[in-house]
C-alpha cells in the first residue's frame, strides 16, 4: 500500500486500517478447516496449497500491521489513543501467526488426525474460528463507536459481543479438555512422537480463542476509558 493511500485512509478513521487487518486474521483462520479436511484425506498437493494460502494472508497482516505502525497519528485531535490501538492491532496480529504456525507444524510433520478424533476435532477447530471471528465483528464496530462518542446503544452492542467472545472462549476451554482426555486414552496406539505434536496442535488451536479474547479484553480497556 503506497504511503498517500494510507495516510488518506487515516485521514477518514483511524479505525478502517484496523478493519483491513483483522478481514486479514480472519481469511487465515478460515482455511483451517478446510486445510484439515485435506490432511484427514491425506491430500498433501491440497494442504500444501492451503497452506500457502494462509501463509500469504498472515504475510498481508504482517505487512499491513508494520504499515499502520509507522503511519498511524498521533497527537490530540486522535479520537481513541494511538498505544491503545496499537496494542490492539498487536493481539490480532497474534491470531494470524498462530493459524499460520499450526498448518506450518501439521503440513511439515504429515501429521493427521486419528479418526476417532476427527469429529470432535473439527468442531474444536470451527469453535475456535467462531471466537476469531466474532473479535472480528466486535472490531468492525469501532467506527460506529467513534461516531457515537463512546455512548449508547453502539457500546451495549459491543459490550454484548465481547460477552459472547468471553462464552466462546469458554466453550473451546471445555472441548480441548475432553479432547486432550480422549488423544489420552488411545496415545499408546499412537507414535509417541506424533502424540506429542498432537497434544501441541490442540493447544496452539485453543489460542486462537484465547488471543480472540485479548482482542476482546483490549475493546473493553478502550471503553473503560472513554
Amino acid at each position: 500500500m503506497a504511503r498517500n493511500s494510507i495516510l488518506g485512509v487515516f485521514a477518514k478513521s483511524p479505525i478502517k486500517p484496523l478493519e483491513k487487518h483483522i478481514r486479514l486474521v480472519t481469511k487465515c483462520c478460515n482455511q483451517l478447516p478446510a486445510f484439515f479436511a485435506a490432511c484427514a484425506e491425506q491430500d498433501w498437493s491440497t494442504a500444501g496449497k492451503l497452506r500457502s494460502k494462509i501463509s500469504k494472508y498472515e504475510r498481508d497482516a504482517d505487512a499491513l500491521k508494520r504499515q499502520i505502525r509507522l503511519e498511524l497519528p498521533g497527537g490530540l485531535f486522535m479520537p481513541v489513543d494511538r498505544a491503545d490501538l496499537l496494542e490492539l492491532l498487536t493481539q490480532q496480529d497474534k491470531i494470524a501467526n498462530k493459524a499460520k504456525d499450526i498448518a506450518g507444524r501439521i503440513f511439515g510433520r504429515k501429521l493427521v488426525i486419528p479418526e476417532t478424533l476427527q469429529a470432535s476435532f473439527i468442531t474444536y477447530v470451527a469453535r475456535n474460528i467462531d471466537a476469531a471471528e466474532k473479535a472480528a465483528d466486535a472490531i468492525n464496530e469501532l467506527d460506529d463507536l467513534l461516531e457515537t462518542g463512546f455512548r449508547g446503544r453502539e457500546v451495549v452492542l459491543v459490550e454484548k459481543m465481547i460477552n459472547q467472545l468471553d462464552a466462546i472462549e469458554d466453550d473451546t476451554d471445555g472441548m480441548q479438555i475432553k479432547l486432550r482426555s480422549d488423544l489420552l486414552a488411545i496415545e499408546n496406539d499412537l507414535n509417541p512422537i506424533d502424540v506429542m505434536f498432537l497434544y501441541q496442535i490442540i493447544e496452539w488451536i485453543g489460542d486462537l480463542a484465547d488471543l480472540a479474547e485479548r482482542v476482546g479484553a483490549r475493546l473493553e480497556i478502550l471503553l473503560a476509558r472513554k
